[in-house]
């Protein structure tokens, strides 16, 4: 990878175990030879997944053995354990199942790693497309494409122009419809995966991203950090910030990803409060 600027030790790492896993999810989509099903949480998980998550837990473990794992694809340990951690990775397999199984390409690898209840790096790997996002804490957010890496920033305000929403391809616009202030005017932008919506925002591509339906921790860890070091962030649908392994459960409320703080977000969006207790 042809940068400006170094690695730390733990980012390196994160950044190689997300590539080493999206090289062997890869295997399994040229070749459409996986097996599919349906969670107890109505989610899909393939065999690419599982065989993902082998790997990047293997990986994490031997080169990171005291730094304990957070795993979508892995069941959470009680919080009365794990909520005595400082530090630990957060990751999500294949973010965008769904898109890995139709074949839209729009998926990727994401590794987060999390400190004093914050993530602190962000990796997301989006193997079919031959991007990685990356970032740290206090460093900066990067978009490498395979033969160099730079920095990215989230868009500017500008109210001559809409206001760019990410959204998925099957997400309902009347659905998003309500929580938008129709007094401004707005570009849809249809993507895959949640992570990469995220990242979307943060290199200046969208403004902002309603996400209102289940998601878990493992979601929104990387793309939070990475975010963030481009100059936005994520809150819940009330304007609040998340947790990270805060709460008996992993799962997320209806969060909002935002670019440029000088957008004036409680205006174009609505705050509303979600239907689901967590």
């Amino acid at each position: 990878m042809t940068e400006s600027h170094s690695l730390s030790p733990l980012l390196k790492i994160a950044i190689d175990t997300a590539k080493l896993a999206g090289e062997q999810v890869m295997s399994f989509y040229r070749q459409r030879n996986f097996t599919s099903e349906i969670k107890a949480d109505d989610s899909p998980v393939t065999s690419a997944d599982l065989a993902a998550n082998e790997t990047i837990m293997a990986e994490l473990q031997r080169l990171t053995p005291d730094i304990p794992i957070i795993s979508e694809e892995v069941g959470p340990l009680p919080l009365e354990q794990r909520g005595k951690w400082q530090r630990y990775w957060l990751l999500d397999p294949i973010d965008g199942t769904g898109e890995f199984i139709i074949g839209s390409g729009d998926f990727a690898v994401n590794i987060a790693l999390v400190e004093n209840g914050w993530p602190v790096i962000g990796v997301i790997h989006a193997p079919d497309h031959h991007l990685t996002y990356y970032a740290e804490k206090g460093v900066g957010a990067f978009k490498d494409n395979g033969q160099s890496s730079k920095q990215i920033h989230v868009a500017r305000y500008d109210e001559k122009r809409p206001v760019k929403v990410a959204i998925s391809r099957r997400q309902e616009l009347s659905l998003m419809g309500q929580y938008l202030n129709t007094d401004f005017e707005f570009e849809y932008i249809a993507l895959g995966s949640c992570s990469l919506k995220n990242c979307l925002i943060a290199e200046g591509g969208a403004d902002c991203y309603l996400r209102i339906g289940p998601t878990g921790e493992w979601d929104t860890g990387a793309s939070q950090c990475i975010l963030e070091q481009a100059g936005g962030t994520i809150i819940d649908s009330e304007f609040q910030s998340l947790s990270y392994n805060e709460r008996h459960s992993l799962m997320n409320p209806d969060f909002l990803s935002l670019g440029a703080g000088e957008f004036p977000w409680q205006q174009i969006i609505k705050p509303h409060r979600a239907d689901r207790e967590f």
